[in-house]
């Protein structure tokens, strides 16, 4: 047979399409019957269905004889694929009555094999017809015939002829099986996936055979949606059976476990469209419709510091839309709690300890920023939660309300930051000091009041640097980047000038000593710091009559400093000046470290043994008020009696006629005592004075952000410029409604802008 059929195709007569069609339904049987079929068979089908299809019409022969270009015939093929059509059909014909009266596991197993057995004949088919498809697809191409592949053709006859008959039952089995497994039977997956295969493949369109990808019309409709309804009655039933039965945390942990399964379930059996429609489902139901039992217990969990099990919540809640909501002010309202109960405990022994308060703080935070990390993942949200949280709890709280001002805040980080960076016994390594600074600036970013942090830090940071009093230069240089990165240039300008002037100072003294070399040398050790007027946040010079031991040294270096900057003048701060004295009259020389004012009333006992009050104020010059502070300090320190050497020091009033003695018989366990003690009016005066400056420096930065923002808007309504200029300084403080309205109306006066016509609400600025 097979040499009849192998003459040349231009040869063969169109009329033989029956005895063509009779070879190739032979073999087409051989195929679907599962019949073992040699390869020179296989090669003789493809060859046949191969030469038909560049059969020549003798009319198209009759075109190339007159010099036209040869082509197939396109009408060649189609009878043969109408033909192909028609037997696949009457193949699957009486298969739906062998499964009609199957169910469950018997249906499932009778559609599966016919399924395997059909859709691997189908593709040897295809395999035969490979040239056929080619050759019909391009004729589709050309004139518009709706015919698809053969593997195609037979997954579309398969759905309309055997599918749709028993699609129910199928899909009906596979869902009581997939409930079998959810119960923790063992069944038969292959079952499954090879129903749910099928639906898949069936997801062809005859009538156009270009769409790409496959086409889940028939896996949706005839599966996908009740799968998924039948996930959310049965997990319905399974969550409220098992909140019954179980406290929530053992309940989460079941359904961590039953997402798992559906998770590998979806792996092995869905296509991936359906992952996360189960995903959602199962989420919607074991966890969304639960949500204030989760709510519940989360606050529970957050009493009981059971970070893996928040975790865990959270893992289960993050997905839901809006889910995160409620349990991220839970977790703001805890923390703030949290933050105010500690410091409320410690009382009146934060309100003067900065270490203490700021430790009490970092802990707080530390504990949550943990928490955050490990059981949220450092979600925004909850980020945010924390920040919020901590910057409440911070700028109000039991300290700031016995301090009666929300400014204790910032005043007592920058009294913590002194004590760190001044040299001390007690001061950490270098890396240990960087890490500090480091949970320092945690704590900055969460003031509100940050200008009196900077005031605080300038005064002390002076000190620090005038006193030659700083632990480490890079710690303190470190310390002034982290404030500057996190407020920009402006707020450590006058930092970053304080430490040129040093360092000038430092050369200038070196010309000094050289200069004093050259000509003649002092009798005593002097150095000078020359500051920069309006840099350093220094008070006025009390005055005070210098003694004559220190007199050479003010001459000498202003005529010094006159001769190297002629239209510089310099202005004494003698309170600020220190020194050492050595005392000769004990059995012991001790050295003392002094202030000024105490240096100048020490060295008045060089000539006497004992002086009123007022002697000692007529020879120093000093004023009333700072003296008997002087004298206290010295009294204590017993370098000085008071007449009745009985009386309490405390509580004895100095008047100008009080006596007072040097005392003799001093005794100290240290050769070298400090007694340079800051002064308690002095201390109050300073204070005062740096509240009143910032409330100054507040209302010229308000007015400024005012100018700025009419320069831009022109014409603005009152709330929205008021927003706008809360919004502008927010980075530095939280600017009160009453002062931004006493600024407004300060540069109307100003004429630097004006309300318009009738409308008091609304501004315009004057160019």
């Amino acid at each position: 047979m097979s040499s009849d059929w192998s003459q040349n195709p231009s040869e063969l007569n169109h009329l033989g399409i029956d005895e063509l069609w009779d070879n190739i339904r032979a073999g087409i049987q051989q195929v679907y019957a599962r019949q073992s079929m040699v390869k020179s068979r296989y090669i003789e089908l493809y060859t046949l269905l191969y030469n038909h299809c560049l059969y020549v019409s003798p009319q198209a022969q009759t075109q190339s004889k007159k010099g036209q270009k040869l082509r197939e015939d396109k009408t060649v093929g189609f009878e043969l694929y109408k033909r192909i059509k028609e037997f696949l059909k009457n193949h699957l014909t009486n298969l739906p009555k062998d499964g009609e009266d199957l169910m469950d596991i018997g249906i499932l197993k009778f559609y599966t094999q016919q399924w395997e057995d059909y859709q691997f004949s189908s593709k040897v088919l295809n395999g035969i017809c490979a040239r056929l498809n080619k050759h019909l697809l391009n004729s589709t191409n050309n004139e518009g015939h709706n015919v698809c592949e053969i593997y195609s053709l037979a997954m579309v006859t398969w759905r309309d002829c055997l599918f749709r008959p028993l699609n129910k039952q199928v899909t009906n089995a596979v869902l009581k099986l997939i409930e079998k497994e959810r119960n923790g039977e063992s069944i038969n997956t292959r079952l499954i996936s090879g129903a749910i295969q099928s639906y898949l493949e069936l997801g062809v369109n005859e009538d156009n055979q270009f769409e790409e990808g496959p086409m889940l019309t028939v896996y949706k409709e005839a599966f996908e949606s009740q799968f998924l309804a039948d996930t959310e009655r049965y997990y319905t039933r399974k969550s409220t059976e098992l909140l019954q039965q179980n406290p929530v945390t053992e309940y989460m942990k079941k359904v961590e476990a039953l997402l798992l399964e559906e998770r590998q379930r979806a792996r092995v059996y869905l296509h991936q469209s359906s992952k996360g429609k189960l995903a959602r489902k199962c989420r919607q139901v074991l966890v969304e419709k639960h949500l204030e039992i989760f709510l519940t217990e989360f606050q529970n969990l957050l009493n009981a510091n059971k970070s893996e099990d928040l975790g865990r919540m959270y893992r289960l809640i993050y997905r839901i839309k809006n889910g995160l909501g409620e349990f991220k002010k839970l977790l703001e309202t805890h923390i703030h709690n949290q933050g105010l109960s500690a410091i409320e405990e410690c009382g009146e022994a934060a309100l003067n300890d900065p270490r203490m308060y700021v430790e009490i703080v970092l802990n707080i935070h530390k504990k949550y920023n943990a928490l955050v990390i490990s059981a949220f993942r450092n979600h925004a949200d909850f980020v945010a939660a924390l920040d919020k949280a901590c910057s409440g709890f911070i700028n109000n709280n039991a300290v700031t309300k016995m301090a009666q001002s929300s400014s204790k805040s910032p005043e007592l980080l920058a009294q913590y930051c002194d004590s760190l960076l001044k040299k001390s016994s007690k001061n950490p390594e270098e890396a240990e000091l960087e890490d500090t600074l480091n949970h320092v600036m945690t704590v900055f970013k969460y003031i509100d009041d940050k200008d009196v942090v900077q005031k605080f830090y300038t005064k002390m940071l002076a000190k620090r640097l005038v006193h030659q009093n700083s632990a480490s230069d890079d710690a303190e240089a470190s310390m002034v980047s982290k404030l500057k990165q996190a407020c920009g240039f402006e707020y450590t300008s006058k930092l970053q000038r304080m430490f040129q002037d040093i360092g000038v100072s430092k050369a200038l003294n070196a010309q000094f000593k050289k200069h004093l070399m050259d000509s003649e040398p002092l009798d005593l050790d002097f150095s000078i710091h020359v500051l920069s007027y309006g840099w350093w946040p220094f008070e006025e010079s009390c005055t005070v009559l210098l003694p004559s031991e220190l007199e050479p040294c003010y001459r000498r270096f202003t005529a010094f400093y006159a001769s190297c900057y002629s239209d510089r003048k310099l202005s004494w701060a003698y309170q600020l000046s220190e020194g050492e004295l050595v005392t000769n009259y004990f059995k012991n020389n001790y050295t003392l470290h002094v202030s000024t004012f105490q240096m100048a009333i020490l060295l008045q006992y060089n000539t006497e043994d004992a002086y009123t009050v007022q002697q000692l104020m007529d020879s120093t010059q000093i004023k009333m008020d700072i003296v008997a502070q002087v004298l206290q300090i010295l009294l204590k320190f017993k370098l000085l009696v008071l007449e009745d050497k009985s009386a309490n020091v405390d509580e004895v009033e100095l008047k100008p006629d009080t006596l007072i003695k040097l005392h003799f018989g001093y005794k100290s366990k240290k050769l070298r005592v400090n007694i340079s003690l800051p002064m308690k009016i002095e201390q109050k005066r300073e204070q005062e004075t740096m509240y009143k400056n910032i409330e100054e420096d507040r209302k010229l930065l308000i007015q400024a952000a005012i100018v700025r923002i009419m320069k831009m808007r022109k014409v603005i309504k009152h709330q929205q410029l008021l927003g706008e200029v809360a919004t502008q300084l927010s980075s530095v403080f939280k600017p009160q409604i009453s002062v931004i309205k006493k600024c407004i109306d300060i540069l109307i006066e100003k004429e630097y802008l004006e309300r318009v016509g009738d409308e008091k609400d609304t501004y315009s600025y004057l160019a």
